[in-house]
């Protein structure tokens, strides 16, 4: 019975500390801090997952797409609003990012778009993303899931 309950206490500080701690790419230099999304409503919507992407190496590293259980479509997209403030998505395609420099995935703005939902996006829960940078390095985070009107990872 008690390695049971330390068992479990020992997986909740893991689960829960390790929402705060960066991922660290392997081959990349890339680190991903601050990783959120918002519950959904079912799973006839996308649901989106905001981040920030640092490259701490000496050279540039590139983003070329997304993995998830959770959704068939993983993929950056871009929010831009034209003269008229008329808004619209479109797939970012490949994201360069410099040495020393950081990309931001944030509500209007680029973001990772996860279409075609496998399962409910449900308050409280995590799911994986992996990164996939065109060296053939990957970057998984666990990515923690707010609630539906969250507006930032310290909702």
């Amino acid at each position: 019975m008690k390695k049971i309950i330390m068992t479990g206490t020992l997986a909740a500080l893991l689960t829960f500390g390790g929402l705060s701690v960066p991922a660290l790419a392997g081959p990349v230099d890339a680190v991903v801090e601050s990783a959120w999304s918002r519950a959904s409503i079912g799973m006839n919507r996308p649901g989106a997952a905001y981040m920030t992407i640092r490259n701490t190496g000496d050279e540039p590293v590139t983003l070329i797409g997304l993995s998830t259980p959770l959704a068939m479509m993983p993929e950056i997209h871009e929010t831009k609003t034209n003269a008229e403030g008329v808004s619209s998505m479109s797939a970012a395609g490949e994201i360069a990012i410099a040495p020393g420099e950081s990309v931001a995935l944030e509500p209007g703005g680029l973001h990772a778009m996860l279409m075609r939902l496998q399962q409910p996006m449900t308050e409280g829960e995590t799911f994986p993303l992996t990164l996939l940078f065109v060296d053939g390095g990957e970057v998984t985070v666990e990515v923690p899931i707010l609630g539906i009107a969250a507006r930032g990872p310290e909702d």
